[in-house]
């Protein structure tokens, strides 16, 4: 573990509950020591044997100290490695290596440090990873494992499009938290009993506003471009909004409401039972970047890979992905797939599974 903050610190304690051996240093005087205390380590220090290396540093350094560690300097010459920044596009194109899949836990915590750290953050949570066409299968299929095990949804995205949406459903709600925070504030230098006033809703949406700001700056001058059109699509939608306020145009006003409402409680959605699942299986190249292609596809199409293995092939240079999903998604899934010149078959989930 190279970085041991919040979410270094979370990502350490969650692989020991599962009983994995966890070393790991932190550029910051005590840190890393505190987080032996903790339990988000069994010991400071960098352990160069380690399988799997996650770098969880600022996002202004994460390209360098993962060229650092895939460049040799004894470190093992076949551990995989991640990070966990939330830009993923500059950092994609500064580091073309098969071991190394880029990373972004949507998860985090108002709290600050390696003190609020916790094994359970990334439990239900997101986990976006940005394999390309270098990816080694192997390298992806590992840290998918990995992630699914201490409990997150795992999905696959290009890095552009991660840091498009992203914009969208991090990026901008933590700015607009922000502002709205010190909208609230100023108001209250007048009004004193202003903030005494803010009740479940005001402190659910500003709750984000809380969270370390030192990371925010080097955030926006990475995502920039994604970040400034959100905010165009934003303040135009608030004038929408301001408009059918002033207007009273109550038929509006209730439309988009109803559609937002409709919208928010998709979000909670359950995931499929066991016998609502098949296996696709999808015979690729056995090379780097086979499987880029199938999992990017199923998150663009909303599909929730509940599982995924490499199944290597004896001889030749093939394999089969296979990839767990629900039964309902399967049929555009593989029509999707053919279209991109993969064949499949589907099939029953086993009841061992």
């Amino acid at each position: 573990m190279i970085g041991t903050g919040l979410i270094g610190g979370s990502v350490g304690m969650a692989l020991r509950a599962r009983g994995w051996h966890v070393a790991g240093v932190d550029a910051a005087p005590g840190v890393a020591a505190r987080a032996v205390a903790l339990g988000a380590l069994d010991v400071e220090g960098e352990d160069r044997t380690a399988d799997l290396v996650v770098v969880a540093t600022p996002v202004r350094v994460t390209a360098g100290v993962v060229r650092a560690v895939l460049d040799g300097g004894g470190w093992n010459p076949a551990a995989v490695v991640t990070d966990v920044g939330s830009v993923k596009g500059p950092l994609v194109a500064a580091v073309d290596d098969p071991r190394f899949v880029g990373g972004h836990p949507m998860a985090g915590s108002e709290q600050v440090g390696v003190d609020g750290a916790s094994a359970e953050l990334f439990v239900g949570a997101t986990w976006v990873l940005t394999p390309t066409a270098t990816t080694d299968p192997s390298a992806y299929a590992l840290l998918r494992s990995v992630l699914a095990d201490v409990g997150a949804d795992v999905v696959a995205l290009e890095a552009a499009e991660h840091d498009t949406l992203v914009a969208v459903v991090s990026h901008v709600p933590h700015l607009a938290a922000a502002t709205l925070m010190a909208l609230a504030d100023d108001l209250a230098e007048e009004h004193r009993a202003l903030l005494q006033l803010a009740a479940g809703g005001f402190r659910d949406m500003t709750r984000v506003a809380a969270g370390q700001p030192s990371i925010w700056p080097d955030i926006c001058e990475d995502n920039a471009e994604a970040i400034v059109a959100t905010l165009d699509l934003l303040v135009t939608a608030l004038g929408d909004m301001r408009r059918r306020v002033a207007g009273r145009d109550h038929a509006s006003l209730l439309a988009v409401l109803d559609r937002a409402a409709t919208a928010r409680r998709a979000l909670g959605e359950r995931a499929p039972r066991p016998d609502e699942l098949v296996e696709v299986r999808v015979p690729v190249e056995d090379r780097p970047g086979a499987l880029a292609v199938p999992v990017v596809l199923a998150t663009e199409l909303g599909v929730n890979l509940v599982d995924l293995e490499i199944a290597h092939s004896a001889e030749g240079d093939r394999g089969v992905l296979v990839l767990v999903l629900a039964a309902a998604a399967a049929p555009a899934f593989a029509a999707a797939l053919a279209e991109r010149g993969y064949r499949s078959s589907t099939s029953a989930v086993g009841p061992s599974r």
